[in-house]
């Protein structure tokens, strides 16, 4: 190869990089894609298994079995998250208005902290636990509170919403597939 040649191909090769990152950086920009979307490998998969001391005292322990049987949504929440204040309101809809039973499981947070957080609140939740050293959190694969995951009949993960459910996601993904899962 002549030298003139490696000369060209010396000074192209900046141009060529910067093109392929900048191909990289636009196929990162697909509309289609929904950036707040975090993807979980529990999707159809069964929850993992867990035993977790009940937040009221005397309670049975709350552990994967018990969700079985009945669609249900489990919410990771915490009363110093103001997301999971902005969200709760909405949960309490859910369980009352659309009768969908809501398991709650506090995450890095004081049971006395919660209880108080209900009592001013409002309970939505069938039962609340307590996962104190955040292992089902981990297991659930939980970013940070809220997040809510629901779990059909058979104990299998069927959507997984990390963040505070807001109302159009709800109406437009969470209860249409809830009543996919019921007929």
């Amino acid at each position: 190869m002549p030298e003139i040649w490696r000369r060209r191909l010396l000074y192209m090769l900046p141009a060529m990089l910067f093109g392929l990152v900048a191909a990289y950086f636009v196929a990162g920009l697909d509309s289609d894609r929904d950036p707040s979307a975090v993807p979980s490998a529990l999707i159809d998969r069964p929850v993992p298994q867990f035993a977790l001391a009940a937040l009221e005292p005397g309670a049975p322990d709350f552990t994967n079995d018990d969700l079985g049987g009945e669609i249900v949504l489990v919410n990771f929440f915490a009363s110093w998250c103001m997301p999971c204040r902005v969200e709760h309101p909405l949960l309490q809809q859910l369980a009352v208005e659309h009768a969908i039973p809501i398991y709650g499981i506090v995450y890095k947070d004081e049971p006395a902290a919660i209880q108080r957080w209900l009592d001013d609140l409002g309970n939505p939740y069938v039962q609340v636990a307590v996962d104190p050293d955040s292992r089902a959190a981990i297991d659930f694969g939980v970013y940070g509170v809220p997040e809510t995951y629901l779990v059909d009949r058979d104990g299998h993960v069927r959507f997984r919403f990390a963040g505070p459910l807001d109302p159009m996601t709800v109406e437009k993904t969470l209860l249409p597939l809830i009543e996919d899962l019921r007929e």
